[in-house]
């Protein structure tokens, strides 16, 4: 009987060390294991350690005082009505319908991340803006003074005069996982303060650019609820730290419909460093023309994945060219970074400056291939040699004409687009190949005499010459 006994307390003291020891055990770490029914049925069964329950309390109550919100005051023009028959047909103005100025307020959210009052927001808040006011959670208000913009990020820099604020450290947006929790933290609707939580939906996501103008997407994707007012707010992981900066919301009604987007703060860190610094962002650009990777392009390059860009085209004298990179090629990682996508690329160059160095992979004939690159800025100063004895001209590059580009034309002298590039050339309609032969009615010979007679004028720069095909052309562009 006591025999009994003693064997049943210490199957129930082993059983409750047993207990223990699987508890700390599981609360130190976390713990996946992998199951088979008997039917041959696999499951996964995962036991999360405490911290990975998705309790916000520290990372809002620590992050909350560093999000702003800014008011933005705009000036507007708009136009009276006619107020006479007379001036509606003719246009003579009699005693009414003149231009008024009118202020328009708007609002959104900042996040400040220095102690000395820089603040991170988007662009599209502050553009057109004639007075910027931000307000701490503490409602003490500050005028702003804009330090820079990046459009093609929407990213924007504000600085306030107050030192001692409070600033949400910078995370690593690299690091984020697919279905991690994050919290998205602003204004929505002048709703101060206003805190929501989501997961990491999706990353590297682009959205349509039905303007044609240049940007940098690669997003991270949650369905935090984010409105009109959280823009230029904070994305905040669960430790308290800064993953990346709301955009922008997919909606066909103007308001949440859930999906949000944020600016990664890995691309954010580089720009408003470049703002501090030299108060424009030092874009390097590799110079390539990317497409994704089809079945077709699979098969018949032999590729094993679809991971990467193929590149369809290499600008001359850029980085890529210089560096040997060939159209044809398939770029799949760029310092050991593997790129998935098109926004995976742009979202690895944005973080280098110009005269940064880079290896690149590719793959070439079915094999990897890697090429030493030193990337170049996007828009040089005009007169900077780009290569190949051609220098930078608003974006393009442009060379003296050879000998027989010029014997193909019937001409003596001119300067050839080399290379056509985002700027005043381009937004001109100038193309590759087309001969520069006058600049406002002076005739020209080299690249430096285009510079030194644009730079004589004084507001208008007019261009006469010979396009590809041989027909005379012309274009112009203000200065």
């Amino acid at each position: 009987m006591r025999k009994g006994i003693l064997i049943t307390l210490l199957s129930a003291l082993a059983g409750g060390l047993t207990a223990y020891a699987v508890v700390n055990f599981m609360a130190s770490d976390n713990v996946v294991t992998v199951e088979s029914r008997a039917d041959g049925a696999m499951f996964r069964t995962v036991n999360l350690m405490q911290d990975d329950w998705p309790d916000f309390t520290y990372a809002a109550e620590s992050a909350v005082d560093a999000v702003v919100y800014v008011k933005v005051t705009s000036t507007q023009t708009m136009q009276q009505a006619p107020s006479s028959i007379f001036e509606y047909f003719f246009g003579f103005p009699q005693g009414g319908g003149a231009p008024q100025q009118r202020e328009r307020v708007g609002s959104g959210s900042g996040v400040i991340i220095r102690e000395d009052g820089y603040i991170v927001t988007n662009n599209h808040v502050i553009d057109g803006a004639t007075k910027i006011e931000v307000t701490l959670n503490n409602n003490q208000t500050y005028p702003a003074t804009l330090v820079g913009t990046d459009p093609a990020t929407d990213v924007a820099l504000l600085k306030v005069e107050a030192t001692g604020l409070p600033v949400i450290p910078f995370g690593d947006s690299d690091k984020l996982r697919l279905g991690e929790w994050v919290i998205a933290i602003g204004s929505p609707y002048d709703l101060r303060s206003t805190i929501t939580a989501g997961i990491v939906s999706a990353k590297g996501r682009s959205m349509p650019n039905y303007t044609g103008e240049f940007k940098i997407e690669s997003f991270i994707q949650t369905d935090a609820a984010v409105n009109p007012g959280n823009s230029g707010g904070a994305l905040v992981d669960k430790s308290g730290s800064l993953v990346g900066i709301n955009t922008a919301i997919y909606s066909q009604t103007g308001s949440y419909s859930g999906y949000s987007f944020a600016v990664p703060v890995n691309i954010v860190k580089k720009i408003v460093y470049d703002l501090m610094d030299f108060g424009t962002v030092q874009r390097a650009v590799l110079g390539i023309t990317m497409g994704p990777i089809d079945d077709k392009i699979a098969e018949e390059l032999k590729l094993s994945s679809r991971n990467g860009v193929y590149i369809s085209e290499v600008s001359k004298s850029s980085a890529a060219d210089v560096a040997g990179i060939k159209a044809g090629d398939v770029l799949i990682a760029i310092d050991s970074v593997k790129v998935t996508g098109g926004p995976s690329v742009q979202e690895t160059i944005s973080r280098y400056s110009p005269g940064d160095k880079a290896v690149v992979t590719v793959i070439r004939d079915g094999k990897e291939k890697t090429f030493d690159v030193t990337f170049k800025g996007m828009a040089q100063e005009n007169g900077v040699e780009t290569g190949d004895g051609s220098v930078a001209f608003y974006g393009s590059s442009i060379k003296e004409a050879d000998e027989e580009t010029l014997a193909k034309f019937g001409i003596r002298n001119g300067v050839e687009i080399v290379e056509l590039g985002p700027g005043k050339l381009m937004e001109a309609g100038a193309t590759e190949g087309f001969i520069i032969m006058y600049v406002n009615d002076h005739p020209v010979k080299t690249p430096q005499d285009v510079i030194d007679i644009v730079k004589k004028s004084k507001r208008t720069v007019f261009i006469e010459g010979v396009t590809p095909s041989g027909r005379t052309g012309y274009f112009g562009f203000g200065i």
